[in-house]
């Protein structure tokens, strides 16, 4: 599988596994399943309150820790210098391990409304930078954030942010937000890669995909990846971990890549990081 260097060294493979919503019902079935089809790197969030479920899965796998990697976020909620600590500290309990491989900013305000927000953000940065410092985490990022929130915490910033973690998938790619932040040698990672699954079924993708010999879904993994950007889709059976996963032996032209970041806005989730 393709395989994307963060700035400081660390590997990270081009597809993960997000667990939000994974865990409901079903507790930690859908992770085993996604462990037992070769799933190694797994995002979760404070916010998803499903951390405890996804430790118990991947100890349960009796995979070694080395062999799997852990990425998690801070709420809105737990921003700021002693909270983002504390944050932090919860999360490894939750997950038992004494490291994440990857720690994110999930949003960049508190409030949308809130004019401090910058203050708020650049303590927790501190803290984040801390975190890294310390091995408690061995990359950190941003998640949601535009090019004015990235710049907010930029020139001061000890250890620069690695990653940052967008909505993206054809019909919603923020190509200037990507752009910014790759200019900064930040590693891109897509969240909603599917559009929510919205777009699965939209003309275009269907007879792209049939051009292509894929499913929609590995058409559209296999779109982003080709642009170097990691992917971090959920599923919840194993019919779909395994397609969401192989997406490799294909190649989209550069014309098709060209037209399909051009198309109509679709499938966008209707959270944008100023507003929420």
């Amino acid at each position: 599988m393709k395989e994307f260097k963060l700035s400081n060294g660390l590997v990270f493979p081009a597809v993960g596994y997000g667990t939000y919503l994974a865990t409901d019902g079903k507790k930690t079935e859908a992770i085993a399943q996604a462990i037992e089809v070769g799933y190694r790197y797994f995002d979760t969030a404070s916010f998803y309150k499903n951390e405890e479920e996804v430790g118990e899965a991947l100890k349960d796998s009796g995979i070694s820790r080395k062999d799997i990697q852990i990425c998690s976020k801070l709420w809105r909620t737990e921003m700021g210098y002693e909270n983002a600590l504390k944050a932090c500290k919860e999360s490894l309990e939750r997950l038992g391990t004494d490291y994440l491989d990857l720690y994110l900013i999930h949003w960049p305000k508190q409030d949308g409304a809130k004019d401090e927000w910058k203050s708020v953000l650049k303590d927790t940065w501190k803290a984040m930078e801390e975190l890294y410092k310390d091995g408690k985490v061995r990359a950190i990022g941003l998640s949601n954030f535009l090019p004015h929130h990235i710049d907010a915490i930029w020139d001061e910033a000890d250890v620069k942010p690695m990653v940052d973690q967008l909505e993206l998938h054809v019909g919603y790619m923020q190509h200037k937000a990507v752009e910014y932040a790759r200019s900064k040698g930040m590693l891109i990672q897509a969240w909603s890669p599917l559009g929510r699954r919205r777009i699965l079924e939209e003309p275009v993708v269907l007879d792209m995909a049939d051009k292509y010999k894929k499913t929609p879904a590995q058409f559209l993994l296999g779109y982003l990846v080709q642009q170097d950007i990691m992917v971090i889709p959920k599923a919840s059976s194993k019919e779909r971990l395994k397609e969401n996963i192989s997406i490799e032996g294909f190649e989209i032209s550069d014309e098709d890549i060209k037209y399909l970041g051009c198309l109509p806005q679709a499938g966008w989730s209707g959270e944008h990081p100023d507003l929420v």
